[in-house]
């Protein structure tokens, strides 16, 4: 008998917490997602790594950085296919049509796109999307296509992180050069210490001369010849570069939900 109004007592505490359970799993937050990966490009495993490593970056910098790949556009050109989902998808960080930075891979048409919006084309303008679009263009070239995506991400993070207008490959953002220049800094602010606390040297070339006996007992100034160099002066190829990595260029637009974005594109 008491083992029956245990039991009984065990499915009434079931029956009364099963509703409450059942809210708490649905009210719990679905983890947001950045990978969609319509081409098949990825393993599973690789794309909850990206997932992971995305949210990471993505939370530094309050802009979502996605990654699409698809193998049918559906007649539209790369650009436009991007433009679509980002407004079909509200794609954002803190709101709906929010700070993003997009990867398309248009494998049917073997061509990349890379565009910022809002945050995202503030910081990764047009010339910064074509330098992430060709940092990441051999590695598409060579079908290492998570190596590709998780330097797409770490490359955007980086760049989002120095103020616009600036060359994000300068190298005093590089961060070897930070510590050569410490080490030289602390270097020479040793030297100084080091030689100051060795004493003053008081005697000079002047110490023992007589200056009323020395003077100069000739000068001489002969001209020889004049010689002319002309040197080429070398093109800028700065803009031409940003064709590397297949033909490439373009710059961004607006959507047809009216979000401006930067870009820049090219085949792989």
């Amino acid at each position: 008998m008491k083992n029956k109004l245990k039991l009984s007592s065990l499915f009434i505490i079931i029956f009364l917490l099963f509703p409450l359970v059942i809210n708490v799993a649905m009210a719990a937050p679905k983890p947001k997602q950045r990978i969609y990966d319509f081409a098949g490009l990825l393993t599973p495993q690789e794309i909850t790594e990206l997932e992971e490593i995305s949210d990471k970056y993505s939370t530094k910098r309050d802009t979502d950085i996605v990654i699409l790949t698809t193998d049918d556009t559906g007649g539209k050109d790369v650009v436009k296919y991007t433009e679509d989902f980002y407004d079909e998808k509200a794609l954002e960080y803190d709101k709906p049509y929010g700070n993003c930075a997009i990867l398309t891979v248009d494998m049917q048409h073997r061509e990349v796109y890379v565009a910022g919006f809002y945050k995202g084309e503030e910081y990764l303008d047009d010339d910064r999307c074509s330098l992430v679009r060709e940092k990441i263009t051999p590695d598409l070239s060579s079908a290492n296509y998570y190596e590709a995506f998780d330097s797409f991400i770490k490359t955007s993070y980086k760049y989002m992180g120095i103020r616009p207008g600036v060359n994000p490959n300068n190298i005093i953002f590089n961060s070897w050069f930070q510590i050569i220049a410490s080490l030289a800094v602390a270097g020479i602010a040793i030297s100084i210490m080091a030689y100051n606390s060795g004493g003053r040297v008081t005697v000079n070339e002047g110490t023992y001369r007589d200056f009323s006996n020395s003077r100069v007992i000739e000068r001489r100034d002969d001209y020889v010849r004049t010689a002319v160099t002309r040197r080429r002066k070398p093109s800028d190829d700065n803009h031409n570069s940003r064709g590397s990595g297949g033909r490439g260029g373009g710059g961004g637009g607006v959507s047809s939900g009216g979000h401006s974005h930067s870009g820049s594109r090219g085949s792989f």
